[in-house]
């Protein structure tokens, strides 16, 4: 039994939260998972998780061995890396977490060009809404929309922001009428995003905010939609199916070419800061060094 990869894929299994989602994270299948679960378990003598057919919950037991879990990972990755000090060329795992859509729509095809330039770095990204601290989770490089909190030893890099555009499939438009004003809004179906609890943005599923030259306009908004699937309501819209607020990673394309069309484009809509955070103590690893300079070339702020 390689206890490593079992803690390892155990780690996986509480970030992901099921079985399923490490297996696809890991490139393994779900029977192998369930073995590494059940190795550890066995050689521990006590349960890691509580299973059901619907859901998973960790032990008590199991919560705290994820916790140590976390730290001897975090030590072999730190014992490696003296090695990798040694070289000059980026090498290695690196650990990144990202929110969902812009890891999918931005971050998954830049890191082919990464990958290129720096092919023995490995990488392992994370992509989740939610935020998955830096250090505790033995992260490299974390991602993170919103204003980041104060830490010590951390640095944030502030990144492009991460803007919306308002917009609907042409049928929809056709069949329903073009919203002129804001308050137009309010008679059409709007497709609205299920935020997490706690979340700042949690307003935006009942009211889109929109700034013009007669100032803020808080619009309320109803629809037949909630989902908390970016994916998922950016395909709703696409069928026709009302009109969405959604990130401009994922309906770039739609709208150059006519799938979707923007609306209401002399109002300004919220913004989301972004930035690229990294442990300071730890920039001078090759791997790092290279990936925030990478990041910064594709996505810095302007100005």
């Amino acid at each position: 039994m390689d206890v490593l990869l079992a803690m390892s894929v155990y780690v996986r299994v509480v970030e992901e939260g099921s079985m399923t989602a490490a297996a696809q994270a890991c490139g393994m299948s779900t029977t192998m998972v369930g073995n590494h679960i059940r190795a550890l378990e066995q050689r521990l003598g006590v349960s890691l998780l509580q299973r059901t057919t619907r859901r998973q919950r960790l032990t008590e037991f199991g919560t705290q061995y994820y916790q140590r879990c976390v730290e001897v990972l975090g030590l072999v990755d730190a014992a490696e890396q003296l090695a990798e000090q040694a070289q000059a060329e980026p090498a290695g795992r690196l650990r990144i977490t990202a929110p969902l859509t812009f890891g999918v729509e931005r971050l998954s095809p830049a890191l082919a060009d990464y990958h290129r330039q720096y092919p023995k770095v490995r990488l392992d990204v994370v992509l989740s809404n939610q935020r998955l601290d830096l250090l505790d989770n033995g992260f490299d490089i974390a991602i993170r929309l919103g204003n980041p909190d104060p830490a010590n030893g951390v640095i944030a890099r502030r990144l492009e922001d991460y803007t919306l555009t308002i917009c609907a499939a042409p049928a929809y438009l056709h069949a329903h009428g073009v919203p002129q004003a804001p308050m137009d809004l309010c008679a059409h179906n709007c497709l609205a995003f299920d935020y997490p609890a706690g979340d700042d943005w949690q307003w935006v599923e009942k009211q889109w905010r929109l700034e013009g030259a007669e100032g803020e306009v808080l619009v309320p908004v109803s629809g037949s939609i909630i989902m908390n699937s970016s994916s998922g309501l950016h395909q709703a819209a696409l069928a026709g199916m009302g009109i969405v607020m959604m990130p401009d990673p994922l309906v770039a394309d739609d709208l150059a070419t006519g799938r979707l069309v923007p609306l209401l484009q002399a109002y300004r809509l919220p913004r989301r800061p972004m930035n690229l955070m990294y442990a300071s103590d730890r920039y001078r690893l090759p791997k790092i060094r290279t990936f925030v300079d990478f990041a910064l070339d594709h996505w810095a702020k302007p100005g």
